[in-house]
């Protein structure tokens, strides 16, 4: 018989579960570092979004700054346009000033002035689209206001017999209606 020392060798199936264990522990690092790697690509991609959130918070809030600035300077160049037609109505206010007696000549340079700045004001009408409403189509109450009926016997009943205020629109928009007379 043979005699058993304190050492015992080891049976298949502990050989079996020892290289399993070991297996699982050269595994492990590998899942280790996977799992690190993809969290490490969650952290870049979180960094990212936030970066791209912030960078679309900026535009947004320059892109509001810019249409502010856009609504409040909208009139700039047509007041810069009717700079010249106050400078002109000044001068001619200046010409008249320290006279005392008015002399035909002087009232013709006056309505000649006069006719120069309304010159001017439809130049720069045009120029910004602003232009007069029409009664070649007769009357049309969403352009013209009816303020008085005449008896006319050279004009149909609701014809516009007389302009007692031009209209103006600017485009299609209506800035102001024409006020008119019309016949009963």
């Amino acid at each position: 018989m043979e005699k058993k020392s304190g050492k015992q060798k080891p049976s298949d199936e502990a050989l079996e579960e020892q290289m399993t264990e070991e297996e699982q522990a050269e595994e492990q690092p590998e899942e280790v570092t996977e799992v690190q790697a993809l969290e490490e690509k969650v952290a870049e991609l979180e960094d990212k979004l936030l970066r791209e959130h912030a960078d679309f918070q900026n535009i947004k809030k320059r892109m509001e700054k810019e249409k502010a600035q856009a609504v409040a300077y909208a009139h700039e160049q047509f007041a810069r346009d009717l700079l010249s037609v106050i400078d002109a109505l000044e001068q001619a206010k200046q010409a008249v000033e320290g006279k005392d007696e008015t002399t035909p000549e002087l009232l013709e340079q006056i309505k000649e002035g006069i006719d120069l700045t309304l010159a001017q004001f439809s130049k720069i009408f045009e120029k910004h689209g602003i232009e007069l409403v029409t009664f070649d189509e007769g009357f049309d109450p969403n352009f013209h206001e009816a303020v008085m009926q005449v008896d006319s016997d050279q004009h149909k009943e609701g014809e516009i017999v007389q302009v007692l205020q031009k209209g103006y629109k600017i485009k299609d928009r209506l800035l102001r209606s024409a006020m008119v007379s019309v016949a009963k």
